[in-house]
């Protein structure tokens, strides 16, 4: 099965919904890689998850990553943040990617955990550096940085140097350790 008819079987399952399908990479010479990825809206990600999983033509039954990438500033760019999902068709041997677009102020994306319990950890990543919020998420801790810090590092306004985080740490000696 190709990835063409992947998003054959998406438009089929899901014909209200505009996936907009594009290649992962168009090379300098102008040719795109067979590899795809289709933008599914916060509203309806978990739905089109759960079909992109179970469905026989299908079969995604590997999330490799979540990860995200900020646009801000990015020439063309409609949406401050897009939340990445890499997946993986074993059994048909193809990948997708998919993609799903929030803003600011409050970032949020429904969590799919209940679809692929390794969500998890890739989602928290997520969130402790970008701070994109995933609803329904059944423990959305801070797992990079610490509770209480006050920025998200991969951010584009986040500074080049830090916050100062450095400075920040207590002393520990032998005597207070």
């Amino acid at each position: 099965m190709s990835v063409e008819q992947v998003i054959d079987a998406l438009r089929g399952r899901f014909a209200d919904l505009d996936f907009s399908p594009q290649p992962l990479l168009v090379r300098p010479d102008g040719t795109a890689t067979e590899q795809m990825w289709v933008r599914v809206s916060p509203e309806r990600l978990v739905e089109v998850m759960t079909f992109l999983k179970e469905n026989e033509e299908t079969l995604f039954d590997q999330l490799v990553d979540v990860t995200a990438i900020d646009y801000l500033n990015f020439p063309g760019a409609e949406d401050r943040y897009g939340v990445i999902y890499s997946l993986l068709s074993l059994v048909h041997g193809h990948r997708l990617w998919v993609k799903c677009f929030v803003n600011d102020p409050d970032p949020e994306v429904p969590s799919v955990t209940g679809v692929w319990v390794g969500a998890n950890w890739l989602e928290r990543e997520v969130y402790d550096m970008f701070g994109i919020r995933f609803q329904g998420h059944p423990d959305l801790r801070r797992i990079l940085t610490w509770e209480g810090f006050p920025a998200w590092p991969l951010r584009k306004d986040y500074p080049l140097r830090g916050q100062g985080e450095r400075e920040q740490y207590e002393v520990v000696t032998r005597e207070s350790a």
